[in-house]
């Protein structure tokens, strides 16, 4: 047999580059794509509701932040029985992404392209309904796609099938900070030759399993009024509502930008950080400064020159606490302007911090910080949060933080473009 190898991808000169991000793509439970998504953020308007996929009256939690939609409408129909809702979901964002940066990673060198992705657990819905048909049914009626629809990595591999991308690949699981740690993994491929990478996370799949799990978390609230369940930074606060979706970016190599004749971009990433939490009752401070002091250092930024910061906002006192002080030893009291809209969206798990860099690239593309909405009584007057209504401002640099369960902390600066 005659192995045939694939041309390899050109040489570039990539070290130290700061990727250029060319297209997003945003699936969410305020709005499905950039422009129903980033609409709807300005207004202040949430996706946050009361369960409505299946009765949620026996369990502790029954606000969420689904997405729903027909994925026939968006897929073609060969993939939706070895699908669950979480890769469809990442199959849509993935489209929009490209489309958006006009990109056709078919066209390109056999190894130019690559994709990373995000997630927390991976399609717990598809696999609640096949175990229920094997243990009500039999062996039988259970489906061979069961093997990988549920996985956490499955996103990449769909990804990479439908776009052709075979160069750099991988899948992160580090819950809400995954979406900016595979951002992070995908500008290594950048930098190690490739030409495009999609990076980020779209997570969660609601179903009674999922929901059981994530409840156990101890971070959700139990608050019944979608309006008052999710209120970060605020003297009601207690803890969060969790959603489904997120965001995935195309970056690329500034070279291949010039090369393809890209003209508008959204920016670039900087710098990132990531840290461990210490071992609790250690007496040890908290990782998120380090996180963000790496970050910054990473870009050759100072804290004086970040613009708006989204914050990882868990919506429990004692991690907003925490956060407020954080900031406040890197940037002093009220010294930037924080936002966290994922309070119009629940906390996206995997998919989460990558739905924040792209809200802050749009926000660094349209010069205004989005708000933060259902923070009655702010329990923190040494943050200035912006709130209920968006901001004007001069927006060059961004800085996104978030904070994973179990102790992950990562931080990302933002730059908008050049000529903006």
């Amino acid at each position: 047999m005659t192995m045939v190898t694939p041309p390899a991808a050109p040489p570039l000169a990539a070290r130290g580059v700061a990727p250029v991000v060319t297209g997003l793509g945003v699936v969410a439970p305020n709005g499905l794509g950039v422009a129903e998504y980033w609409a709807a953020t300005l207004a202040g308007r949430s996706g946050i509701t009361r369960i409505t996929r299946f009765d949620p009256s026996g369990y502790r939690v029954k606000v969420f932040g689904q997405v729903d939609i027909d994925p026939g409408t968006h897929l073609p129909s060969r993939l939706l029985p070895q699908t669950d809702l979480m890769t469809r979901l990442a199959l849509i964002a993935a489209d929009e992404a490209l489309s958006d940066a006009a990109a056709e990673p078919r066209s390109m060198p056999y190894f130019a392209g690559g994709v990373v992705t995000a997630a927390s657990g991976g399609g717990f819905d598809f696999g609640q309904r096949e175990l229920e048909a094997l243990w009500s049914k039999g062996s039988a009626f259970a489906s061979a796609y069961q093997s990988f629809a549920w996985f956490y990595p499955v996103n990449t591999g769909q990804i990479s099938i439908r776009h052709a991308l075979h160069g750099p690949g991988a899948a992160l699981v580090s819950e809400q900070a995954g979406g900016i740690d595979a951002v992070a993994k995908a500008r290594r491929g950048i930098r190690g030759g490739a030409e495009l990478m999609i990076g980020g996370g779209v997570d969660g799949s609601l179903c009674p399993w999922s929901l059981l799990c994530m409840t156990r978390s101890g971070r959700l609230s139990e608050c019944p009024d979608p309006e008052r369940a999710f209120r970060p930074y605020d003297v009601g606060a207690s803890g969060a509502a969790f959603g489904e979706g997120g965001a995935l970016l195309v970056m690329e190599h500034p070279d291949a930008v010039r090369r393809r004749g890209v003209t508008r971009t959204y920016g670039t990433v900087a710098g990132y950080g990531s840290t461990f939490d210490p071992r609790p009752g250690s007496g040890r401070e908290p990782g998120l400064r380090r996180a963000i002091e790496r970050a910054l250092a990473d870009a050759a930024v100072t804290a004086a020159e970040v613009d708006v910061v989204f914050a990882d906002a868990a919506g429990l006192p004692e991690l907003d606490r925490a956060e407020v002080d954080t900031l406040n030893q890197v940037f002093g009291p009220g010294g930037v302007p924080v936002t966290a809209p994922k309070s119009m969206t629940g906390r996206l798990l995997g998919g989460g911090a990558s739905l924040d860099l792209a809200t802050a690239f749009l926000a660094l593309r349209h010069q205004i910080i989005p708000p933060t909405v259902h923070v009655d009584q702010p329990a923190y007057p040494d943050l200035d949060l912006v709130r209920d209504t968006p901001r004007r401002g001069d927006l060059a640099v961004a800085l996104v933080v978030a904070r994973g369960h179990g102790g992950f902390n990562s931080a990302m600066v933002l730059r908008a473009p050049a000529d903006s």
